[in-house]
């Protein structure tokens, strides 16, 4: 593994942005934009190193763009499937995942992914923290 990359953390839009009530059932591709402009402004909160972000989308949030510091993938089916194989082709550095649906998490860290819960890029825990609410 190369460990003078930067982290590549990639962001599961639609369970970060389902693990808070505040109504974005009723503006699922306005929600992911809000998300990645926090993790533009923010970064990932606690990693003082370099990272790349990477924000996966799916169903109706499909189409946000990208900004500088947060690159956007719109998944072709399931994101889940597309964080998956992201990580895999990129085995050969450092990768963050950030979700807390746990079978994606088992799947990742089976390809040698760390694994973060939403809280991480909300300000409210540091990477690898606990289990699957975290």
């Amino acid at each position: 593994m190369d460990h003078t990359s930067p982290l590549l953390v990639i962001v599961d839009a639609a369970n970060v942005v389902g693990s808070v009530p505040d109504g974005w059932w009723r503006d699922r591709r306005g929600a992911a934009e809000r998300l990645r402009d926090r993790l533009a402004a923010d970064g990932l909160p606690g990693h003082p190193g370099a990272a790349e972000i990477v924000l996966v989308v799916e169903g109706a949030a499909r189409g946000v763009e990208p900004v500088p510091g947060v690159r956007v993938e719109s998944a072709p089916g399931s994101g889940d499937d597309h964080i998956v194989d992201l990580v895999a082709r990129t085995a050969d550095r450092p990768r963050l995942v950030v979700t807390a649906d746990r079978e994606l998490r088992r799947r990742v860290t089976d390809l040698g992914a760390e694994v973060a819960g939403p809280r991480t890029v909300r300000g409210e825990g540091g990477p690898g923290r606990g289990g699957a609410g975290a």
